[in-house]
């Protein structure tokens, strides 16, 4: 370990001299997929069409975004892109997140503000960033031109099974609903210390260098370009549009509110139109 960390500080201090002027920025860009794992009622939908759906999910979830950056702020964002393809009636689907979504960070004074559409509305949260206890690791690896290093981290999520299936014909329905079950996650990320900015897309940050890839359970992150102060500067503010709401008022708004659509779109008990109705979290 201290020879890792040694090898850290050596390309921090050679790369230092880089990132030093007062107007250094950088621009990386992030392609984005997320794997899943859905069962569908195969009486109400033959192989052909559930072939369809699956492959439309799969465009739905590969996105790219900008993350312009400097040795203290960045603005992660997604770049904009053509309407995803549409399998036709009976299917809907609502991602968490919008391409009108900007995502603050000010890694200096801890804090970011995330500008949100969603379901129509627009909210602006804001809040403090909760700093990630990352262990070093001792293996590398090069992405692109860069020399990258290993780091983990592990977290407690919910334990989340999507079925959907239009039967809906349980003995018995509960009336509360239980709390979810937790699982240890482990986050794996790569970074290069030769751009040495304690930064990343998304919330992902704290690490001695700029993240390059995230393994997330079924999200995966990496960048697949990078320009280091590139001619045309970019202004990195934070957004301002929007309800203001911290990030647990947000996801008490979020929780509430998918609770409501599916009590609204959940198929009857004995339904036969076969519609399926997808709620994907970001």
């Amino acid at each position: 370990m201290k020879k890792i960390i040694n090898i850290i500080l050596l390309t921090v201090i050679i790369a230092f001299s880089t990132v030093n002027a007062q107007d250094f920025q950088g621009v990386a860009t992030y392609k984005t997929h997320r794997d899943f794992d859905i069962k569908m009622d195969s009486t109400k939908m033959n192989d052909a069409k559930q072939k369809q759906i699956m492959e439309m999910m799969k465009k739905q979830f590969q996105k790219t975004y900008i993350l312009t950056f400097d040795k203290k702020e960045s603005l992660y964002q997604q770049e904009e892109e053509l309407d995803k393809p549409q399998v036709g009636s009976g299917f809907q689907m609502s991602l968490g997140s919008s391409g009108s979504d900007v995502f603050y960070k000010n890694i200096k004074d801890k804090r970011y503000v995330d500008q949100k559409e969603t379901m129509g509305k627009r909210f602006l949260i804001k809040d403090s960033i909760s700093p990630i206890e990352w262990k070093l690791e001792s293996d590398t690896k090069h992405i692109g031109e860069y020399m990258c290093f290993k780091a983990t981290y592990t977290k407690q999520v919910p334990k989340i099974n999507f079925n959907f299936s239009s039967n809906s014909n349980n003995d018995e329905e509960k009336d509360e609903a239980e709390a979810p079950e937790m699982i240890e996650r482990t986050v794996t990320a790569w970074y290069t210390p030769q751009i040495p900015v304690s930064n990343g897309p998304a919330k992902y940050q704290g690490l001695p260098g700029l993240i390059l890839e995230i393994h997330d359970g079924k999200l995966t992150v990496i960048c697949s370009k990078i320009v280091i102060n590139p001619e045309e500067k970019n202004e990195i503010e934070a957004p301002s549009k929007g309800k203001e709401v911290s990030q647990t008022e947000y996801d008490d708004i979020m929780e509430k509110k998918s609770k409501e659509m599916l009590e609204r779109y959940a198929p009857s008990r004995g339904a036969k139109d076969g519609t399926i109705h997808i709620t994907v979290g970001g």
